[in-house]
């Protein structure tokens, strides 16, 4: 087997397929573009690293002046925390006696390390490790904006606060909030109108902490959706945005203050290639990108090279797709590469060992996504 690395140097049109690619330009373009939002409305950046999976381009974040980095699991966190990055917040509950172990251990390597909250049974498992090892843990209380998937209702947030300020191997350092529900919403006012209202309730509870003088210096959540809307609530300290760096479909056809009909204040960076290997049916061709290359999710991949076609991507299996074409009298050749939106980046990412990194077409650098996998 070749070494990736062996492919520096080449056209991205010569590389075997399907692979991912990453536009360099364009990749530093949106982690800019990003920053320099989010500062102008005095607000932090904190990342979430569950997109790209790559500790290579979370140091690129934190060069840029992101805060701190988010990852959704432990086995993530230990991966940036041994190359070298700190302020690692986990944005899920950590539970299970053997990651709270682990956790510990990240602890020790970063000091700044945070986990999320949102039971008491869990604040005193935490407590109990971090006293053992004569560390203080940072946490957050984690809010339930309506999803029902973690964090305490917002009218049980401050006696969570309270009792995990109690403890005293925990450091309580405010709240986190995401609605991740509201991020696909296709209307902009639809969606600034979902996200506001959520996000509000838990300013309140952040209020609440203030009030009854408890740590209230961050307030954390958001992501790339409503980034244009949630950096305009006060009490907000930081935004947890992940897909601006990559991008896909699901979120280039929502719309934007600026366009109502798609979003594209952050072009994708990060693209799929794929091969024609089949041309024997007029209705269509097959290429070798199927479920195990492309996460079947949301709106399908669109075809991004070449351009002036009118295509249409769909899963034919796990190996294969097939590609519509409006002209039927339009016939592609078998070997032909096509470049590819992916339809959802995170789980697509997760997926693939590297990124080819390009600049003008040319193969420059090959990134390992060392946080592939890392899902417990």
């Amino acid at each position: 087997m070749s070494n990736p690395r062996d492919r520096i140097g080449a056209s991205k049109g010569n590389l075997d397929t399907p692979c991912l690619v990453i536009d360099l330009d364009l990749l530093e373009r949106n982690i800019r573009t990003m920053q320099e939002h989010l500062t102008s409305f005095g607000k932090k950046l904190r990342p979430h690293a569950k997109t790209h999976k790559c500790s290579i381009i979370a140091r690129k974040q934190m060069e840029a002046g992101a805060m701190g980095i988010c990852v959704a699991k432990v086995s993530e966190a230990e991966v940036l925390v041994k190359a070298g990055l700190r302020g690692v917040l986990i944005t899920s509950p950590v539970v299970t006696d053997q990651k709270i172990i682990r956790l510990m251990e990240c602890l020790f390597r970063d000091p700044d390390l945070m986990v999320v909250v949102d039971n008491p049974t869990n604040a005193r498992m935490l407590n109990e490790a971090a006293r053992k090892q004569g560390s203080r843990l940072s946490v957050l209380v984690d809010l339930d904006p309506g999803m029902g998937r973690t964090g305490v209702p917002f009218r049980e947030g401050l006696a969570l606060g309270q009792w995990i300020e109690s403890l005293p191997g925990l450091r309580l350092r405010g709240i986190q909030c995401y609605a991740g529900h509201a991020q696909h919403i296709v209307s902009f006012e639809e969606r600034r109108e979902f996200s506001w209202g959520w996000m509000k309730q838990a300013a309140e509870v952040f209020r609440q902490f203030q009030a009854h003088k408890l740590p209230a210096e961050i307030f954390t959540g958001s992501g790339t959706g409503t980034s244009e809307i949630d950096c305009r609530v006060p009490e907000v300290t930081d935004l947890q945005v992940g897909s601006y760096t990559l991008m896909d479909t699901e979120y280039l056809h929502i719309g934007s203050s600026d366009d109502p009909r798609k979003f594209e204040k952050f072009p994708p960076s990060m693209t799929l290639l794929t091969t024609v290997i089949s041309t024997n049916r007029r209705e269509f061709f097959t290429v070798d990108a199927g479920l195990k290359a492309l996460y079947h999710h949301g709106p399908g991949p669109s075809v991004k090279q070449p351009e002036g076609l009118e295509m249409r991507y769909d899963w034919a299996g796990d190996e294969h797709g097939k590609i519509f074409l409006a002209d039927s009298g339009k016939k592609f050749e078998i070997g032909q590469v096509l470049e590819l939106v992916v339809s959802h980046c995170d789980p697509t990412v997760n997926l693939f060992d590297f990124f080819y990194v390009t600049r003008k077409g040319m193969v420059v650098d090959v990134w390992p996504i060392d946080l592939r996998g890392k899902c417990q």
